[in-house]
């Protein structure tokens, strides 16, 4: 009897580990948009932080995603949107998260729900053969300056150009957005822009491909800013899942390798309360 009671508590533990996986992984389904996957926006079009490399998802983002995504036993699935309609998608329910260089701001933390990943800067270019060469936003006064259309920091372009440039007589900055930084870029090489202000990843990596023909006039990332991984604001079951995978990508030293990679760094406690605070 005692052996039968024996056999019994054995079959039933196991029935209940079973039952606790089968309800575990239903529940890490049932918070996705698609079960077994984790489905995301971005703007493919942003190396080196997204880009399609042939017909797959290459960059920073990616790969970080498809690290996080195993971590959550789903498999990444990556929607192209163009960086201007990303949180439009987001909120509309097209993915579930928004891995593309998103920078934290109080206007965008009305509707999404960050966690925070990395931080970077931005750098100003200009064309080398033009002998305008900004080292400050100050400097764009009067200027055309062609920029990555809805970026972060369009509304601080135009901040400078009103409360410095303006007043001071120097004309406004001529700001002129576009679909992407390759387009921002050729307008600087066509003589349609003064200068470019683009993430300074971005800036870099665009110098060099042009392999002289832009370069970058600033020195050192202007304006610090940290970039998160965008949850639809409220939605707690798959912002919980990407913060139990990205502690876990820490523990095992996967996080601080891709940083290292990409040159990028992690966000101190001061700049992600600094990037949070005014939202609060």
């Amino acid at each position: 009897m005692k052996k039968h009671s024996s056999l019994l508590s054995r079959a039933c533990a196991v029935t209940l580990t079973v039952t606790s996986l089968f309800w575990g992984a239903s529940a890490v389904a049932a918070t996705t948009i698609v079960p077994g996957t984790i489905t995301v926006g971005s703007d493919m079009t942003y190396p080196p932080y997204e880009y399609v490399d042939g017909t797959t998802p290459a960059g920073f983002d990616p790969e970080f995603t498809a690290k996080m995504a195993t971590h959550m036993k789903l498999a990444p699935k990556f929607v192209d949107t163009r960086f201007a309609n990303l949180i439009l998608g987001l909120s509309g329910d097209r993915y579930d998260i928004i891995a593309s260089a998103l920078y934290v701001t109080p206007e965008r933390m009305k509707t999404v729900d960050f966690v925070p990943y990395f931080v970077t800067g931005g750098s100003l270019m200009a064309n080398a053969k033009s002998g305008f060469k900004p080292k400050t936003m100050a400097d764009l006064c009067g200027k055309r300056v062609s920029s990555l259309k809805g970026a972060a920091w369009v509304p601080t372009l135009h901040d400078v150009s009103s409360k410095t440039c303006e007043p001071a007589g120097k004309g406004a900055i001529d700001v002129h957005e576009y679909d992407t930084s390759s387009e921002a870029a050729q307008a600087l090489l066509s003589n349609a822009a003064d200068a470019q202000y683009d993430d300074a990843g971005v800036a870099k990596m665009i110098a060099d491909k042009l392999a002289g023909r832009v370069v970058i006039t600033s020195s050192g990332p202007m304006n610090p800013v940290v970039s998160g991984i965008g949850i639809k604001k409220g939605n707690t079951a798959v912002k919980s899942m990407v913060d139990q995978a990205f502690a876990e990508m820490k523990k095992t030293g996967e996080y601080q390798a891709i940083l290292k990679k990409y040159n990028l760094a992690e966000p101190s406690a001061t700049e992600i309360a600094q990037a949070t605070a005014a939202a609060k």
